[in-house]
């Protein structure tokens, strides 16, 4: 029996790393596509509800029209993006932001908006530059970070050192964590990409980065080719 159980315990968990990944893959995108969808929706409103909607038009919205929604959505986000580039559009833009940035409570709600869509949009350079390792929370234990800024003159200024922006993720979930001023000579830089290093805190640190120690040359063959 015992034997037994082990066998099936074996193929259960061979089983759920198998499915797992999908079902949660399938899961987000499921309920990613319906949160955009209760928006993206409501673009076709010209439509009559009988033809767009289940049960003559009170139940919910068909899924191939959601569909065509979200496609509209994107043809009209393309169509934005392209008036933009005419300066009587840019300055209708301007206006409307300034107008969104005067208004007591929208400001503070359109202003962060704006920010945090400037910084993850950026073509310049990505939110996360590279993974690093810190001492924290204290001495003697280190946590993976990624390095977000090098620019704070005031933070500089106040402190006398040369400081790098780092954000200390929490894990499984790294959409929250700490940000962090950290002295330069304190950071160790490590060779995984970003990509590699959010998913080594996601699964927990479960899932290593593969990492092939450097080659170590001779003395003799350094002695050589100097």
């Amino acid at each position: 029996m015992k034997s037994q159980f082990q066998h099936w315990r074996a193929n259960f968990l061979t089983g759920l790393a198998v499915v797992l990944p999908a079902v949660i893959t399938l899961a987000v995108v499921t309920w990613l596509f319906g949160t955009v969808a209760s928006f993206t929706d409501t673009l076709l409103f010209f439509l009559p509800r009988a033809l767009t909607h289940t049960q003559g038009g009170v139940g919910q919205m068909h899924w191939y029209w959601s569909m065509a929604a979200l496609g509209f959505a994107m043809l009209l986000l393309t169509l934005v993006g392209q008036a933009t580039r005419y300066y009587i559009i840019r300055r209708v833009i301007g206006f409307v932001e300034v107008w969104m940035l005067r208004l007591p409570l929208l400001n503070k709600i359109y202003g962060t908006v704006k920010q945090v869509n400037e910084a993850i949009s950026s073509s310049k350079k990505s939110a996360f530059q590279q993974v690093v390792l810190i001492e924290y929370p204290r001495q003697g234990l280190y946590s993976i970070a990624f390095v977000t800024s090098e620019d704070h003159p005031e933070v500089e200024a106040r402190l006398g050192l040369d400081v790098v922006g780092v954000f200390v993720p929490t894990t499984p979930n790294p959409t929250s964590g700490f940000l962090l001023a950290v002295p330069r000579d304190q950071i160790i830089p490590l060779e995984m990409s970003v990509a590699e290093g959010m998913r080594y805190v996601i699964t927990l640190g479960s899932v290593v980065p593969e990492y092939r120690l450097p080659t170590l040359v001779p003395p003799r063959e350094i002695a050589a080719a100097s």
